[in-house]
């Protein structure tokens, strides 16, 4: 995952394109149907993942985890790719004032997962209003990697509750940090969600799901998006690498 894209950046992405609105909605929750796409789960009998079977280490190009992505045309229509525009964002855009909160901070503002070998990443919108779907992918080489870097994040999560999201032009907003439930998807699955509590993206959500595909990690990023569409896209991503990486796995 890289980790600037997953989180802050398609924060940054979102409130350069007017979210405002999106943001005050959320805090009251929405109860009429939605007009932008969404990717939800398709009702399927799934199963808890075996343990992934350590093997050595594993080299991945940027070109087979790249293929692994979801692409656009693997979306329900109405979305569009986002492309990377780093002067849109802040380097560091989280802060906290307490210890506690230093690792999570850390992990939210790198570039990259943290001995991360190959990073790639794509981001999506369905509209001004959301949702944005960020997918990212990164090489740790062993699952054990893999299952370490998911360890650090929980235990992150777990130790913070509250971060500072500051975008330029934007001021800065209170996040709330919780652990949620997680997509069942892939090894040992985690989630978590950012809420704006108090500023100027007051109600503002966030929510971010990790899983493991063996030696890779997938990391899911949804913004303003609709019940369900974590899942929805987990598992779609999970699909399409977990089928793409077996293939060309050296």
């Amino acid at each position: 995952m890289k980790l600037a894209s997953s989180f802050p950046l398609v924060v940054a992405a979102a409130l350069s394109l007017s979210l405002a609105a999106c943001g005050e909605d959320k805090a009251s929750g929405s109860s009429g149907p939605s007009s932008t796409p969404s990717v939800t789960a398709t009702p399927t009998q799934s199963t808890p993942s075996d343990p992934p079977t350590e093997t050595g280490p594993v080299k991945r190009s940027k070109a087979e985890l790249t293929k692994a992505l979801l692409e656009l045309t693997e979306l329900p229509s109405g979305f569009s790719e986002e492309k990377d525009d780093p002067a849109d964002a802040s380097s560091t855009p989280f802060s906290a004032p307490t210890s506690k909160c230093k690792p999570l901070v850390k992990l939210l503002n790198a570039d990259e997962a943290p001995d991360s070998k190959r990073s790639v990443h794509r981001s999506f919108s369905g509209s001004q209003e959301g949702p944005y779907i960020d997918f990212s992918l990164d090489s740790m080489s062993t699952s054990k990697a893999v299952r370490e870097l998911q360890t650090s994040y929980q235990e992150a999560v777990a130790s913070c509750k509250k971060v500072t999201m500051r975008m330029e032009g934007a001021g800065s907003t209170q996040m709330e940090v919780v652990e949620i439930p997680a997509p069942q998807f892939g090894d040992e699955p985690f989630a978590f969600k950012l809420t704006g509590v108090s500023g100027p993206k007051e109600g503002l959500e966030f929510d971010a799901a990790i899983t493991g595909i063996g030696d890779v990690i997938l990391a899911v990023g949804v913004l303003a998006g609709q019940p369900g569409e974590l899942d929805g896209a987990t598992e779609a991503a999970v699909e399409k690498a977990r089928t793409t990486l077996t293939k060309t796995g050296s």
